[in-house]
């Protein structure tokens, strides 16, 4: 039955096949993947408040959903926008694989019908933010208290009445009640038409931004290319595309639970290897960057836990990059090597942007994050001499104007 009903399943959904006219009102499917977010309940929240009894048969929500980052309030809204609905509000949790795991169970257990996927699993409904005083007749879970700790599969959500068999969607749909079907031989033909409805492309890209491996790597992807541009000259493509990343990461942790500390924690941990990339040698502050950076990692979401997967290269690939890499990139980049600069003491060069103090310089060509005393900044366009070299950081002076003070100084830390 569900291999015949899978091989008529595309041209059979959207009613067009050999010109057949829809039956009636048709069924709204709405595909619902990931976290429930503010997105995908205001998706959710729009179709249940615009449905249209005269053209609408029912309301298909196809889940596959471990959890919700919205309020209780926002639940709750939905919720009672299911169990008003002027049409049935059936849920598939499908296909194999697909998870109903937490508000979504709970708000699927209020749904007018519920249909399973072998594969698939249902339950773990955590605590109740739909008391089953108030949703008493359609809260069909509640009757068994295993399921606020754990999640049922195909054949026992089947055998407990959770939910009813659907291998397939179209097998799903065919179990609503006046959804109409001719037989063709072997096969089962639909005759009422069904529309999907989805995510526009921005709302569909800040959702996929909102999931906890993309947004932990973009933090960390945004982080690790800023610390690169701080060490060189100028703002190029990795600090636009650094800024970016970093924007969207912290977006989709705003949205996510995601504990502030361990934010903080990260944060530091991007300093510590900032610190030592300043040096060229990976040293304490590489190994304090790193213990930071794997806690911040373990422990970054409350209660949605990173994949092994994502956590791993996240870590390795920061670390590899920022302890190994990008000293490595950033030599290259002043195509300089990071001993043997005392010949650039003394020479003379020119401003390229007001220091004061900080700001970069021209000596012989070549572009140099240059810093200076802050009682002579120096102008743009004016002529400056190098003093000393500090890291990837030239010192230096005008050429007239300086304080004596100032170059003495420096002359006594180099003896000293």
């Amino acid at each position: 039955m569900a291999a015949a009903l899978s091989m008529v399943l595309i041209p059979a959904l959207v009613g067009v096949a050999r010109g057949d006219e829809p039956a009636g009102p048709e069924v709204e499917v709405i595909e619902i993947s990931g976290f429930l977010d503010e997105i995908v309940v205001r998706l959710m929240v729009g179709t249940l408040r615009s449905v249209d009894p005269t053209d609408t048969l029912a309301v298909v929500f196809q889940v596959d959903s471990t959890g919700a980052v919205v309020t209780d309030d926002r639940i709750v809204e939905l919720a009672d926008l299911i169990h008003a609905s002027p049409v049935p509000v059936s849920f598939w949790v499908g296909p194999s694989g697909s998870r109903a795991i937490g508000r979504v169970a709970q708000l699927a257990a209020v749904a007018h019908d519920i249909g399973i996927a072998p594969g698939a699993r249902i339950g773990d409904l955590g605590d109740l933010v739909l008391s089953p005083d108030r949703y008493a007749a359609p809260f069909r879970p509640s009757k068994s208290g295993d399921l606020i700790v754990a999640s049922v599969g195909y054949h026992e959500a089947v055998g407990r009445s959770l939910a009813r068999p659907s291998p397939v969607l179209l097998e799903h749909l065919v179990g609503l009640t006046g959804f109409q079907v001719v037989n063709e031989g072997s096969s089962v033909k639909p005759l009422t038409r069904t529309r999907f409805g989805q995510l526009g492309p921005v709302d569909q890209f800040f959702h996929s931004v909102a999931s906890p491996a993309i947004a932990y790597l973009l933090f960390l992807v945004g982080m690790g290319l800023l610390v690169f541009e701080l060490f060189t000259a100028g703002v190029g493509v990795a600090g636009v595309v650094g800024a970016t990343s970093l924007l969207l990461g912290g977006y989709g942790l705003a949205v996510l639970p995601a504990r502030e500390w361990a934010v903080a924690v990260l944060v530091f941990a991007m300093v510590g290897y900032a610190v030592d990339v300043q040096t060229g040698v990976p040293r304490a502050w590489t190994a304090i960057g790193t213990v930071a950076l794997v806690l911040g990692s373990l422990f970054l979401f409350d209660g949605t836990p990173l994949s092994w997967l994502s956590l791993v290269s996240g870590v390795l690939v920061t670390m590899v990059g920022m302890a190994g890499g990008m000293p490595a990139m950033i030599r290259t980049r002043f195509a300089t090597p990071t001993i043997g600069r005392e010949w650039i003491i003394g020479e003379t060069g020119i401003a390229v942007d007001e220091i004061g103090p900080n700001g970069t310089v021209d000596v012989r060509g070549a572009t140099w994050k240059a810093r200076t005393n802050r009682a002579t900044p120096i102008l743009a366009g004016s002529p400056i001499r190098v003093a000393s070299v500090d890291g990837f950081w030239l010192e230096v002076e005008p050429l007239e104007g300086a304080a004596r003070d100032y170059r003495d100084r420096k002359a006594r830390e180099k003896l000293s």
